[in-house]
């Protein structure tokens, strides 16, 4: 059992309708590819391309901090407000959409931005669908 998962059973609380196993996957992918975009971000700095990397470091650092605030906003559930989870994880998914295409460019070139595309096609996935969860 993962520690996202432990700590929700130990909340003391119902959680109301929201389905577990799809929160567990995207609290876990959102910190996943917080962590792959922050160590993509600085494999692109290291590269001696980096001048050609400029857009690609941003969007890493972006879709990062808003991995990290979704992944930490997920993991609260005392107050919770359906509508303000939903623009947190559309503020997701839409900042891994535009980090993984912009990796994507560099990914034949870039391992290391093959890899961040791929995280952040796994988070924005596992926001949108439970995006389609909530009531």
């Amino acid at each position: 059992m993962h520690t996202v998962e432990q700590m929700l059973e130990t909340y003391p609380k119902d959680l109301g309708g929201i389905d577990r196993a799809k929160l567990i996957e995207c609290i876990q992918a959102c910190f996943e590819c917080a962590q792959t975009c922050t160590a993509c971000a600085d494999a692109c700095l290291s590269e001696d391309t980096v001048t050609d990397l400029t857009k690609c470091v941003r969007a890493n650092l972006d879709c990062a901090d808003i991995c990290t605030t979704t992944g930490s906003a997920l993991s609260r559930h005392t107050g919770y407000d359906a509508n303000l989870t939903r623009a947190f994880l559309e503020a997701c998914a839409t900042a891994c959409k535009s980090c993984g295409d912009s990796c994507e460019e560099h990914a034949s070139m870039h391992e290391h931005c093959r890899i961040c595309a791929e995280a952040c096609r796994r988070c924005e996935q596992a926001c949108r669908e439970l995006i389609t969860s909530l009531t």
